[in-house]
């Protein structure tokens, strides 16, 4: 991603925050992480997100969705014996189509990134409104989507290691590649 696509991104996701009433410091503003996965559509498969504490044994985090953006499918494996991330998902603004292990759900709300079709393997729909939550245990398969209008998740969790997490898509990079300008 060039530099100006994420100061982009980071100032659209101040934006949804703040109209949605969640208000940052400046240090928290230019922290606003821009995650396009390595596969260069940030706004069909990308997350932004503001991680305001990880310590060793929890963290919370602000996740924005731009409309329809959607965060592959992963898992949060074990470490050591640790058990992988438990996180408590918290619809904040907009429509969340959340997908987890389970029971199929017949017709999805989401709308599957094209070309992307076999990474998404999981297709048990819970729609989160605002205000309504649900938590992913850990080990199980998720991803997860914004409706038309973006949406908002505060999520709540066990320690976040995030580089270690397991994308179905092989071609995933979860740290971002940063180039500048030309």
């Amino acid at each position: 991603m060039k530099r100006s696509e994420i100061k982009q991104a980071q100032q659209r996701a101040e934006h949804m925050l703040t109209s949605s009433g969640i208000q940052l410091t400046e240090e928290e503003i230019a922290r606003i992480e821009v995650a396009d996965f390595g596969l260069g559509q940030l706004e069909v498969q990308g997350l932004e997100l503001i991680t305001y504490i990880n310590t060793d044994r929890y963290c919370a985090k602000d996740l924005v969705l731009f409309p329809r953006q959607t965060c592959p499918e992963h898992l949060h494996p074990q470490i050591a014996n640790e058990p992988g991330k438990m996180e408590t998902f918290r619809c904040r603004a907009g429509v969340v189509y959340l997908y987890v292990e389970g029971e199929p759900t017949p017709e999805i709300a989401a709308i599957v990134p094209s070309g992307s079709e076999d990474s998404y393997t999981v297709m048990n729909e819970i729609v989160l409104q605002p205000g309504e939550q649900y938590t992913i245990e850990p080990g199980i398969k998720h991803w997860f989507q914004a409706g038309d209008d973006g949406a908002i998740i505060s999520e709540f969790s066990s320690t976040s290691r995030d580089e270690l997490d397991i994308f179905t898509d092989l071609h995933i990079q979860r740290m971002p590649i940063i180039h500048e300008d030309a």
